[in-house]
């Protein structure tokens, strides 16, 4: 999936007010990490995350590896935070923060 600059600027727009809803922090990528971010993304399809994991290279290492196992897209990172993506198949309206 890959977002036109359009969609990303729409989509930046809805995530400036999220706050993040997971942090990695320096133990990297446990199961419980990465389940709370599945759980997240199938929640609300747009998430924040926040990365206190030391440097640039890490931090990018970090976010290729979230993108890749839980198939989402990274729309921005800015500083210790990434906005990412994964579309629901059927989102649910009350917690989607596509369909606010």
């Amino acid at each position: 999936m890959t977002l036109s600059n359009d969609d990303k600027k729409h989509l930046r727009r809805l995530g400036h007010n999220l706050n993040p809803v997971v942090t990695v922090a320096s133990n990297g990528l446990s199961e419980n990490v990465l389940a709370e971010i599945d759980r997240a993304l199938n929640d609300h399809e747009l998430i924040k995350v926040k990365l206190a994991v030391g440097d640039n290279d890490t931090k990018r290492q970090v976010i290729e590896a979230i993108c890749e196992q839980m198939s989402a897209e990274k729309v921005q990172s800015i500083g210790h935070i990434v906005l990412l993506l994964r579309k629901a198949d059927k989102p649910n309206p009350k917690l989607s923060n596509l369909l606010r």
